[in-house]
């Protein structure tokens, strides 16, 4: 059902200070920021030869990240994303399968332009798994 490894986001305090380890430390290539007032977290992708790196930093003040944050303040790894063909068909299947898929269960256009869905950590290995459609 999952593709390949899309992404794997780190939510940080200071994206500006993140960027900076990316580009200036590790020599990559850094997009500029991406407000996303939806999903409450404004993201920078961090282009890899075989996939990203998805830095995000809270926006707003109901962001999801923020208590994340609060607990990491030094940051750390917040969710892994795996690309699928058919996100409806994923989430069916794996709703069927007993998995909780979070929110509403609709997916939400992310960061990318294409719709997203978050899955519930304790159903995987304690890691909150993200599903892009590609």
């Amino acid at each position: 059902m999952i593709g390949r490894l899309n992404h794997v986001a780190i939510a940080v305090r200071d994206l500006d200070a993140a960027c900076a380890i990316y580009r200036d430390t590790l020599g990559a290539t850094v997009t500029e920021p991406l407000p996303q007032p939806e999903h409450g977290v404004t993201v920078v992708f961090v282009n890899l030869p075989n996939s990203k790196v998805e830095l995000m930093a809270p926006l707003g003040e109901g962001s999801p990240i923020a208590s994340f944050v609060e607990r990491n303040p030094q940051g750390g790894v917040h969710h892994v994303c795996y690309e699928v063909d058919d996100i409806l068909a994923a989430r069916d299947k794996l709703k069927a399968q007993g998995a909780r898929v979070l929110g509403t269960g609709e997916p939400k256009i992310g960061a990318h332009g294409k719709p997203v869905l978050f899955l519930h950590p304790k159903d995987f290995l304690g890691t909150l798994v993200e599903l892009e459609q590609v």
